[in-house]
């Protein structure tokens, strides 16, 4: 099994990662994305979608993954450790936290994604699943697997931006994705992501990543955006979802096809 993950090796070279959301969850879709180009596809498990604890789901995506070429990025609905574990064991190299205002709980991710862990033990433990072919390919399989797993975590909380700092010293933290709609809620302006404070906010987490080791990710939905993104020291992008695609094409081919009908 091939345990190595582009999108780490990328990042960490600090060259651009794109990728896009496949709200359906359907192996077709990961190839799809795979033969378009795309360096990852974004699994969201915590607003949409199966369980994540569905291993049996997640060992097709991976396969569908490696066919392709492509990377699995998964969006967890928290840092549990028996979570981060179940997933990294079906094979996915990258995991997202969502909602972190601390870097305990940063720290409680890094800490279940590794066998070694800033010199000492990790809180991984050795799987007989699909990460090692079932228990029959386990040369390397511990030091590979420390050395291709990503982990990134979502800024979404005011809490989140005023502990940058602290949370961006965490051991084994690769990339911040920086969600400004939730941090326009946390900083009681719903919706307002262009509101001055959710703004500035945005700005501090930016700057305070483009000063550290960790990669700064988000969204872009137009190549405009995503030049702007990258020139603001953005390494992964997101650009979009199936559904969004399918709403905008189909929607309005079917308005005009109606009016000549």
């Amino acid at each position: 099994m091939d345990r190595t993950n582009d999108v780490r090796r990328a990042l960490e070279s600090g060259d651009p990662v794109v990728g896009a959301g496949a709200s359906t969850f359907a192996p077709e879709m990961v190839e799809t994305y795979g033969a378009i180009g795309l360096d990852f596809v974004w699994l969201d498990f915590e607003h949409d979608g199966p369980s994540p604890y569905d291993t049996r789901l997640l060992n097709g995506l991976t396969r569908a993954a490696e066919v392709a070429g492509t990377e699995l990025l998964t969006r967890l609905p928290s840092e549990d450790p028996h979570l981060v574990r179940r997933v990294l064991d079906a094979g996915v190299r990258n995991i997202l936290i969502p909602r972190i205002t601390s870097a305990k709980q940063v720290r409680e991710a890094a800490e279940a994604a590794r066998f070694r862990y800033d010199g000492d033990p990790g809180e991984r433990g050795a799987s007989q699943s699909r990460v090692t072919r079932w228990g029959t390919d386990t040369d390397g399989y511990v030091d590979e697997e420390d050395a291709a797993v990503a982990l990134g975590v979502m800024v979404e909380d005011r809490a989140a931006v005023e502990a940058i700092d602290a949370i961006l010293d965490v051991p084994a933290l690769s990339f911040v994705f920086v969600g400004p709609a939730d941090l326009s809620t946390s900083l009681g302006h719903p919706g307002e992501k262009s509101h001055p404070e959710v703004r500035e906010a945005v700005s501090r987490v930016e700057t305070a990543v483009a000063d550290s080791e960790v990669a700064l990710a988000g969204i872009a939905n137009d190549a405009e955006t995503a030049a702007a993104k990258r020139g603001r020291g953005y390494g992964l992008l997101r650009v979009g979802a199936d559904i969004e695609v399918v709403h905008d094409a189909l929607g309005d081919r079917v308005g005009s096809i109606r009016d000549r009908l």
